[in-house]
């Protein structure tokens, strides 16, 4: 009977993880200068400003104090949601925090981050799923549907996935995506910032596709390219998607 009281009483748990997270890189202080390329942006990609959750890095300002109450003002404008602030001056963190947003300690030069991924669900009526291989180095081989639900990533190297990645599931590499099979889920290449990953993929219905934090959404995709052999490339400031062959 306590137990039952007890489970009664839960209203959260904690749990470790990784989401991943535009981060916004500022070279500049100055609100006004953001303002403009912002909107610059917004003309080019309306779909990724929809709401987006940020991450405003300053490790690139050599300034105590910012005027971040106002860059906050102005990504909000913008249909940006910053959520945390990296690096910065101890001024700078309790700005942060006095306007309700985490605080990250700026990343160290050349320091990896490592990435935690959850295992595939075991599912014995599937025969699919099999343990991935070594022997690619710093790549990963993932032999099996990715579910929804599920995160796969590659902390160093290319993620190469033998099979699917189904919708809602999410695959993250540090280099290109391969996909030999129907991508339906989130790919996120390049997430240290490595603009010459690729995504490549059998059958393209990818809810979202990202290079080095570069965004398109499905709608954003030509539709002529939906269900195709199709790879994916930054390219003069934007994701460039054309046929694979």
């Amino acid at each position: 009977m306590s137990l039952n009281a007890n489970s009664a009483d839960v209203a959260f748990t904690f749990k470790g993880g990784m989401l991943p997270m535009t981060v916004m890189e500022l070279t500049s202080a100055d609100p006004e200068r953001i303002r403009r390329q912002l909107a610059g942006k917004l003309s080019q990609s309306p779909a990724f400003f929809q709401h987006t959750p940020v991450v405003l890095s300053v490790e690139k300002l050599d300034e105590p104090h910012l005027a971040l109450e106002r860059i906050c003002a102005v990504c909000r404008d913008h249909k940006l949601l910053p959520v945390a602030v990296r690096g910065g001056a101890e001024p700078i963190r309790q700005s942060a925090w006095a306007l309700g947003l985490g605080w990250f300690a700026p990343v160290e030069e050349g320091r990896v981050r490592a990435l935690e991924s959850v295992e595939p669900i075991a599912e014995p009526e599937e025969t699919d799923s099999e343990p991935e291989t070594s022997g690619l180095g710093a790549s990963r081989l993932y032999r099996g549907t990715v579910r929804s639900g599920q995160q796969v990533s590659a902390a160093e190297g290319d993620l190469i996935v033998i099979g699917a990645v189904n919708a809602g599931a999410e695959v993250l590499a540090a280099g290109s995506i391969h996909v030999y099979g129907a991508l339906r889920g989130r790919a996120l290449a390049g997430i240290h910032g490595n603009t010459q990953a690729g995504i490549f993929c059998r059958e393209l219905e990818a809810e979202l596709l990202s290079v080095a934090g570069n965004y398109k959404r499905l709608e954003d995709i030509d539709s002529q390219l939906l269900g195709r052999a199709a790879e994916v490339h930054f390219v003069k400031e934007q994701l460039e998607i054309k046929p694979l062959g």
